[in-house]
């Protein structure tokens, strides 16, 4: 199915404003910014608009850097998330693996605390939990507990990478592999792939580059198995096939996981010389979402203001948007979590390969890569 070609999306700006932001130059139209091919990626030689973006708001409200900081909040709600997920796996540890009960626990309860937890170690890998970076891998290793696999010490590296070399061919593990794009790019591989999200953002990293591993790893691996060896122990093996459970579900298909797929894939590509006159960037590759669910996952809809400013916390990102309101209001948004799955698996002209990417560019972050923590945080 051909990228250029997409046609639908959920954002809820309305034409007329969109195309007062969204302007084609004469001068841009010899080199456009995007390279686009019949099923292919969106190919961009600029630069990831959000270093841009953030420049420009820094320089007409310099007040916004005093939202940076961490947020004294998330360690209770980790701990809260935490508690009820260990309750619910104690009281599910007689209840059959094949039962209503078991799975529509798992779905509704179980599935959105564990979606939260993601979202907390997303934070957490951003130091916005404590000033200090021990207390944040600590708290991270904690809010993996209910997750019953070990990932928060390797997300970190990955994720930061995104942040730093975001749509890089080769180093953002966001992006959909070409095997992906290839066999996954029709109405059956997309509900597949949605179906089995959490599988691939969890295993494709692997295959593009491996980060080193460190004494966070270890301390990840080893609290998770204990954790695991102690609930199976005095619980049983239900509980912890409940843990599991939830993640998987977490990651398929559940109103909250939408935002995997909302945040970067393009629904409604623009022209190819259009620029946003505030930043003079391209635009747009990140979109974000301002409904309900927000309230369960650390304000992650509000997705253009994280990459923006990824060292404000959750809890004070609704105050960048209002701050820098001039250069939020007239981007493309999605409406809803839920349409974006629907509008992704059932629009032949939205699939895989609905995403920019960069052949160069960008740099890993992680161990021995020499990145400072105010590199990290601009």
């Amino acid at each position: 199915m051909p990228a250029s070609t997409s046609t639908v999306t959920t954002s809820d700006t309305p034409k007329n404003e969109k195309t007062a932001r969204l302007r084609s130059s004469p001068d841009t139209e010899t080199a456009p910014p995007l390279e686009v091919k019949e099923h292919d990626f969106f190919w961009t030689y600029t630069e990831e608009p959000h270093r841009t973006r953030r420049m420009a708001i820094i320089k007409a409200h310099p007040e916004v850097t005093k939202l940076c900081g961490p947020e004294p909040l998330t360690k209770y709600l980790v701990l809260l998330v935490v508690t009820i997920q260990v309750l619910a796996a104690c009281n599910l540890q007689n209840t059959p693996f094949w039962s209503l009960r078991f799975w529509g626990t798992a779905y509704i309860i179980g599935a959105t605390a564990n979606q939260n937890l993601f979202l907390a170690i997303h934070e957490i890998s951003h130091n916005l939990a404590f000033r200090k970076a021990e207390l944040n891998r600590a708290l991270a290793v904690f809010a993996n507990l209910p997750i019953g696999i070990p990932y928060s010490a390797s997300f970190r590296p990955y994720h930061l990478t995104h942040h730093k070399s975001l749509g890089v061919d080769g180093l953002d593990t966001d992006l959909p592999t070409r095997f992906e794009a290839v066999f996954l790019d029709s109405l059956l591989g997309k509900a597949f792939f949605c179906t089995f999200q959490i599988l691939f953002y969890a295993l494709r990293p692997v295959f593009v580059y491996k980060v080193p591993f460190t004494s966070i790893h270890f301390a990840n691996i080893f609290a998770q198995v204990l954790f695991d060896v102690i609930l199976v122990r005095y619980t049983s093996l239900h509980s912890l096939w409940y843990l599991i459970l939830s993640s998987f579900l977490a990651g398929s298909l559940h109103p909250c996981a939408g935002h995997f797929i909302a945040e970067h894939y393009i629904f409604t590509p623009l022209p190819s010389s259009a620029k946003d006159p505030l930043t003079n960037t391209s635009i747009p590759e990140t979109f974000s979402y301002y409904g309900v669910l927000n309230y369960l996952t650390y304000n992650v809809g509000l997705h253009n203001e994280h990459h923006d400013f990824p060292a404000v916390p959750w809890s004070r990102l609704w105050e960048v948007n209002r701050v820098a309101n001039e250069f939020y209001r007239d981007l493309p948004r999605h409406r809803s979590w839920v349409g974006v799955i629907w509008s992704f698996v059932m629009d032949e002209k939205v699939g895989m390969t609905c995403r920019v990417k960069r052949k160069e560019g960008g740099r890993i972050v992680g161990s021995g890569s020499k990145w400072s923590q105010a590199e990290v945080e601009a």
